[in-house]
């Protein structure tokens, strides 16, 4: 009931919003699952709408959660080169049942891109549904999900609550090295692709 609510909540919530932002900025989201035991590293690149952008990323894990920091820069279409920079924490908050076929996670975060007269900063908050799918006689597993985000959004542009629907698959080839591919539909439609080393 309340898992239903939650996600009701959420989905419901995007209607008539404008597409925003991850914490950076860029289409870059979560999956449901903590694909690492200790600490992840890895890197991004993204077509966030004009230009691209370039980020690498630092996880660590606890028990119940984990923690991240992610930078890099933008450049959109030759205009000035924006810096990016935020932090975010996952937390699992749902387990698929017979009831309900998905995992969630709980995401938040704080970040934005900071440029000369132009600093954006937003606070996301989202939740992340999917399900782990293992291939049989194979160490590769994929993790297919959608991550709709409300973000209040404040800075040099005008304040306001953003929406932003993330899908994405996360490709896990063995138990150190991840492929991550995620799009962004709306109004600010965007794509990124990148990898995690995993420890």
């Amino acid at each position: 009931m309340v898992r239903g609510i939650v996600v009701a909540a959420v989905m419901t919530a995007a209607a008539g919003l404008d597409l925003a932002a991850q914490s950076t900025g860029t289409p870059t989201f979560l999956a449901p699952y903590r694909p690492f035991n200790r600490v992840e590293f890895g890197a991004q690149v993204s077509d966030p709408g004009q230009g691209f952008a370039l980020e690498g990323f630092y996880r660590f894990a606890n028990k119940r959660y984990d923690f991240g920091f992610r930078a890099g820069f933008a450049d959109a279409d030759g205009a000035e080169t924006i810096f990016l920079a935020g932090v975010d924490f996952r937390t699992r908050i749902v387990d698929h049942s017979l009831d309900f076929p998905l995992d969630g996670a709980l995401t938040v975060g704080l970040g934005g891109q900071f440029g000369n007269g132009a600093s954006v900063a937003s606070v996301p908050i989202g939740i992340s549904l999917g399900r782990l799918v293992e291939l049989e006689d194979s160490s590769v597993q994929f993790v297919p999900y959608l991550h709709p985000i409300l973000a209040p959004v404040f800075g040099d542009a005008p304040s306001g609550l953003d929406f932003r629907l993330g899908l994405g698959v996360d490709v896990r080839f063995n138990r150190r090295f991840e492929l991550r591919v995620a799009g962004a539909l709306g109004d600010a439609e965007g794509v990124s692709i990148g990898f995690s080393i995993l420890r």
